[in-house]
């Protein structure tokens, strides 16, 4: 898989690093609620077709990357800069 850093250009996806959904999570109110802390910490959702992530361009540029990309077929729709796209309560 190649990916288009608007950086640095195309490279391979060696030099990334998946680093979640893009959706951001809201932290458990009680601290105390294990139940809850697990599933901030540990539970995704593995979505089937179109999915909107984050990914750190880890061993280039380092720039942080919100890539829309089909999950079934790894064909990426789109890719910017997460600093360019920040909005309150999520990176969608």
């Amino acid at each position: 898989m190649r990916i288009n850093c608007p950086l640095c250009g195309e490279r391979d996806l060696a030099e990334f690093h998946y680093e979640g959904s893009s959706k951001l999570m809201a932290r458990p109110k009680d601290e105390n609620d294990t139940d809850a802390f697990h599933d901030y910490l540990h539970i995704r959702s593995n979505p089937a077709g179109l999915n909107n992530e984050l990914w750190s361009h880890e061993y280039g540029c380092r720039a942080w990357l919100l890539i829309c990309r089909d999950t079934n077929t790894h064909e990426i729709l789109s890719i910017d800069l997460a600093r360019d796209k920040k909005t309150k309560g999520s990176l969608d």
